[in-house]
């Protein structure tokens, strides 16, 4: 009855705005911590009320003056297939570099957008210094941030993980452990898949984030054709299905949030996968639903027969 009336309260305190949030994330840290060893159901409306004190946490977003972009051509779903470049222009018109990219969350993020291969069926290898990069994305995104502080909070109280560190070691796994794709090579991960994309069959495979999109185009690699959705949000985090191509091989609906932080887009799509592994996850933002995919990697595991993650996207309609 206690955790009733607190999400009850919860949703009136989130559209009073940041400082109820912070109001809210005091009363739901009060909440008694499952147990160890024992796992509490979690119900969709705690994971929509989540994704709200999340999405009112993420202080790290473009800013309107920060980021502008030009989506132009928006296509029926019938005709993402087409392979036309309909758009003249970049979608990204104007990223204000000195201010995000500065932010540590950003700049983890970006020192790993090089230490993958993009072409399935070549091994990826890690220095130490690229294994101690994605320590500190996790460090960063995690431990650093209100979202990450609060996605812990969240997972212990109902009993999924012991610690914060419990946490970020299983993060690490899911998401940056290697598995393979194509011709048996430790060639792909969750992360890469995900954040960065992939070469597979002749076409484009995952590549769902925004700073991502924005650093290949910008390189003269990515060639943005048209979009097939725009979500209802009329600030950022935003999200889009776009059509395009990446180094010579074409996307159909490759779907992102865009203005959004790292921690927001990992933080999310980690919630979906621990929560709703391989299914679609009903959120909420700003009031406004979406729902997250994800899919579990089937053909391999780790630790005592955990899946990888294979995926995690915004699901378009």
């Amino acid at each position: 009855m206690k955790l009733i009336l607190l999400l009850s309260l919860g949703v009136s305190l989130l559209a009073q705005g940041r400082s109820a949030t912070r109001h809210l994330s005091v009363l739901l840290s009060g909440l008694p911590e499952a147990p160890p060893g024992t796992r509490q159901t979690i119900s969709d409306s705690e994971i929509k009320d989540l994704s709200e004190l999340l999405y009112e946490l993420d202080i790290n977003k473009a800013s309107s003056s920060e980021l502008v972009i030009d989506p132009q051509i928006l296509v029926p779903d019938s005709e993402t297939n087409t392979q036309k470049d309909l758009s003249s222009r970049p979608l990204f018109k104007y990223v204000d570099e000195a201010s995000l990219f500065s932010k540590p969350t950003f700049s983890a993020l970006l020192a790993l957008l090089d230490n993958y291969q993009k072409q399935t069926g070549q091994a990826e290898n890690f220095s130490s210094a690229q294994l101690a990069e994605q320590d500190k994305f996790l460090q960063e995104t995690i431990s650093n941030t209100g979202i990450g502080r609060e996605l812990s909070t969240f997972m212990l109280r109902k009993g999924l993980y012991g610690s914060q560190s419990e946490l970020i070691q299983d993060l690490k796994m899911m998401w940056f452990g290697l598995y393979t794709r194509s011709k048996g090579k430790m060639d792909s991960s969750g992360f890469e898949h995900t954040f960065l994309g992939e070469i597979k069959g002749g076409k484009v495979s995952g590549f769902h984030n925004w700073i991502r999109f924005y650093q290949q185009e910008k390189n003269g690699e990515l060639n943005y054709y048209s979009h097939s959705f725009d979500g209802p949000w009329t600030s950022y985090p935003d999200i889009l299905g776009m059509q395009f191509n990446w180094d010579g091989y074409f996307k159909q609906v490759g779907s992102a949030f865009v203005g959004s932080s790292p921690e927001f887009d990992f933080a999310l799509y980690s919630l979906c996968y621990i929560t709703r592994p391989g299914k679609r996850c009903r959120l909420s933002l700003g009031g406004k639903a979406l729902s997250i995919q994800t899919y579990t990697w089937d053909n391999s595991s780790y630790g005592d027969g955990k899946k990888f993650i294979g995926s995690a996207y915004p699901a378009t309609p």
